[in-house]
């Protein structure tokens, strides 16, 4: 446990004896009009730019450039084998071993290339569990799924609700789920860190109790990627999917990483689609032979990947392997439990903190609902030079980031926000 005091002079000594604190220079900070850094509070919707990025992309134009085609083998990176440059500290990041990650495509584009292989319905056994305040794309993409193998969505989908007056998620409700329809269901498939309350769930407990029910489990991890310590391997979960623009700053719409668990590494039973990405690198340019499959996560790629979206990962990533999840981690609780000290500090009569307070069951975001508010009170927080986010009716998400966020940034953000209120 961290004692925390209040005042500015606090806050400060704090950035003063953090070791990760210069890595705030490395990413370009939005200003306001008068050249002045805002507080961004974001980075759980789009993180920040590194300043390495432009060079990282640059030299891939320049190659380009330079060599045409020839790229592919003589790039100072060569393209052809670009992806694998991510695997080994996408893995890191994420908890898991090289053979179980891949970077391709876009989330909700992984997520169904995961459900066309591991979604495989009977006639009795068919349902989907979703949280019921799951990311909207992801409540989607289920539904479609159900569609396509001919099932009614409202009838397939089951929600995994909290409970009356509560917004968190109670693991006895999913067992009760699962006890009273295992035998129905298909799939689980849950996001690993809920996007509204921030709530960061037991992946491996709840892939245990799936998979003593029988059911295929997955994880969106969009929220967790870069944020949690998401340990895919050893939740056992069978598959996830992340974006990489969040919490691992990439940029907007870049592609997503993509896990699958060892144990179906050299599965070729599993119904999947196909392309020559995802054949034998020996011989996949031999054009006319027979699909051979890539064993692991690789295996599920089709298409050659899009370079200068794969360079803008790499400047990230590289920062992650400079410091490892741990030190950033222990930097994020600290920071958050500071955050949440502050905010306290306003009284439950004006805000509540939706987030759990366990930091083991959160990541950096906190969900905060401001009694008696409107999105006026959001306007003015970002007239006030603060970058946070608003979801209906009452909730502002603040995401003190450890790479670009300060503890001079938490307590200006919480002076701004009582000032308003």
């Amino acid at each position: 446990m961290f004692t925390y005091k209040l005042g500015l002079e606090f806050a400060k000594e704090q950035d003063r004896n953090d070791t990760l604190s210069n890595y705030k220079n490395k990413f370009h900070i939005p200003k306001d009009k008068h050249g002045n850094n805002l507080i961004y509070m974001t980075g759980n919707s789009l993180g920040l730019q590194p300043k390495q990025t432009r060079a990282y992309v640059n030299q891939e134009l320049e190659d380009w450039a330079n060599l045409g085609v020839e790229g592919h083998f003589e790039a100072k990176n060569p393209w052809l084998s670009y992806h694998e440059f991510l695997t080994e500290p996408m893995a890191d990041i994420v908890g898991a071993k090289p053979i179980e990650v891949v970077v391709m495509n876009t989330l909700t584009a992984n997520l169904h290339f995961m459900m066309a292989s591991f979604y495989q319905p009977t006639k009795t056994r068919y349902k989907i569990v979703i949280e019921s305040d799951a990311f909207p794309s992801d409540k989607y993409a289920v539904e479609s799924q159900l569609r396509h193998h001919g099932f009614n969505h409202k009838e397939g989908l089951i929600l995994w609700k909290p409970r009356k007056n509560e917004e968190l998620l109670n693991y006895e409700d999913l067992e009760t789920i699962l006890n009273q329809q295992g035998d129905e269901i298909a799939l689980i498939m849950i996001g690993g860190v809920n996007y509204y309350t921030g709530q960061f769930l037991d992946l491996k407990r709840i892939t245990e109790l799936g998979h003593k029910h029988g059911c295929i489990v997955g994880f969106d991890c969009a929220h967790g990627a870069g944020n949690v310590q998401l340990n895919l391997h050893d939740s056992g979960a069978d598959f996830a999917a992340w974006c990489t623009y969040k919490y691992l700053n990439s940029g907007p719409g870049s592609l997503a990483g993509c896990f699958v668990h060892e144990r179906h590494a050299y599965r070729k039973d599993l119904n999947r689609f196909a392309g020559w990405w995802s054949h034998n690198k020996q011989t996949r340019f031999n054009m006319r032979n027979e699909f051979n499959q890539l064993p692991g996560a690789e295996g599920w790629q089709l298409s050659n990947p899009p370079i200068l979206s794969m360079a803008a990962i790499k400047a990230s990533i590289d920062l992650f392997a400079e410091i490892g999840m741990e030190k950033l981690i222990a930097k994020s609780k600290k920071l958050t439990g500071y955050f949440e000290f502050l905010l306290k500090q306003l009284g439950e009569d004006t805000i509540r903190i939706i987030t759990p307070s366990n930091p083991k069951e959160r990541g950096c975001q906190l969900s905060i609902q401001v009694k008696n508010a409107d999105k006026t009170l959001h306007n003015k927080l970002t007239e006030a030079g603060v970058i946070s986010d608003w979801r209906e009716p009452d909730v502002i998400r603040c995401a003190p980031t450890p790479f670009y966020n300060s503890y001079e940034d938490v307590y200006h953000l919480v002076e701004k926000l009582k000032a308003i209120l």
